[in-house]
């Protein structure tokens, strides 16, 4: 350990986002190639246990479940016993008042003029469940509190899936008591207890009895018919289809400030075959842990914009490669309806 093809992988997916900003520390980390990327693991954040091997490596925007608003960059590194978010500097100081979690109690450093950065390590024996996003945008890492709750926002449906594949051959390398064998059910007890008539979402039970569970076709329904409620005319629910979901940004130039500098803003782009949306999705708070005693505070997609597909006056595309930055370009009069207003009386005094 570890293996040359393990060595080249980790070094190429040791890369930042080119349109995230990082603290120097987290610079510092991307730019670590080979055995430097392995040594500084075991040397600056891995706990001294016995045969820990460094598995997996990945850039991704997290959400801690304490800090819902705030979306900071981190190194996600996956080992053999525990998953390791090395954060950039600046979540520290974001918000005072929703980061009390990261107090001095809660994270071990010492008062000296350097430290890298902060380590929040959740260990694979402590984690309980595995819920995946829509179109596997992103994933929520669940453990046994409210502390142990983290979204991985990957926007990338392939480093989603192969970080699950990656948790899921290291999780079974813990040594776990079985499960108690399952009785075998009949018809009745099988298809007669479920009087909620909605169902369930699709749940894979790992063998160390971790729950991978996946959204189910009724979740892009419910998506439609909010989608359908926001809508100012009545549409068919049967003939709205969603297109695309995808986890985007929103780019927003800030006043008196360089022209080239702007702040992007996370979003959820789903566009119908009417209309283009923007929502201000809730990532982490849903589904409910089974240790919330209250609903969360806002909704879990809240409308930021929504445009017709016919007031589309034209697309503007950069010339970068991925990500790419997409200008859509509006004729619509105050984002209005003007075929609505046709039945009223305009030309009237």
């Amino acid at each position: 350990y570890p293996s040359e093809f393990l060595l080249q992988k980790i070094t190429e997916d040791n890369q930042i986002p080119l349109h995230l900003h990082v603290s120097v520390s987290l610079q510092y980390v991307a730019g670590l190639k080979g055995n430097a990327l392995v040594e500084f693991f075991h040397g600056n954040i891995a706990e001294v246990v016995e045969n820990e091997e460094l598995r997996h490596l990945m850039w991704s925007s997290v959400l801690f479940y304490k800090t819902p608003s705030i979306e900071v960059m981190a190194c996600v590194l996956l080992s053999t016993k525990a998953i390791y978010f090395l954060l950039d500097d600046s979540f520290i100081h974001a918000d005072e008042h929703q980061s009390e979690f990261w107090t001095k109690e809660n994270w071990d450093c010492d008062t000296s003029s350097f430290h890298l950065s902060c380590c929040f390590v959740l260990k694979l024996n402590d984690l309980q469940s595995v819920n995946v996003g829509l179109f596997d945008q992103y994933f929520r890492i669940t453990g046994h509190s409210a502390d142990h709750i983290v979204t991985c926002l990957t926007r990338d449906s392939y480093n989603t899936h192969t970080f699950i594949q990656q948790l899921m051959a290291v999780l079974s390398l813990l040594a776990r008591t079985p499960s108690p064998e399952p009785v075998d059910k009949d018809f009745y007890s099988e298809f007669g207890s479920k009087n909620t008539g909605k169902m369930e979402n699709y749940e894979l039970i790992h063998s160390s009895r971790v729950k991978f569970i996946y959204p189910n076709e009724e979740e892009i329904g419910d998506l439609a018919f909010l989608v359908a409620e926001k809508m100012d005319c009545l549409t068919d629910l049967q003939s709205l289809n969603i297109l695309l979901y995808v986890l985007a940004f929103q780019v927003s130039h800030t006043e008196g400030s360089a022209p080239n500098t702007s702040s992007l803003q996370p979003k959820t782009l789903i566009l119908t075959s009417s209309d283009l949306f923007l929502f201000d999705e809730d990532y982490i708070s849903y589904p409910l842990p089974d240790f919330a005693k209250e609903p969360p505070q806002r909704d879990k997609y809240q409308l930021a914009d929504g445009r017709r597909i016919r007031h589309l006056d034209r697309v503007l595309m950069g010339y970068q490669t991925y990500p790419q930055a997409l200008t859509f370009v509006f004729d619509d009069v105050q984002n209005q309806d003007l075929m609505q207003n046709l039945a009223l009386d305009h030309f009237g005094e």
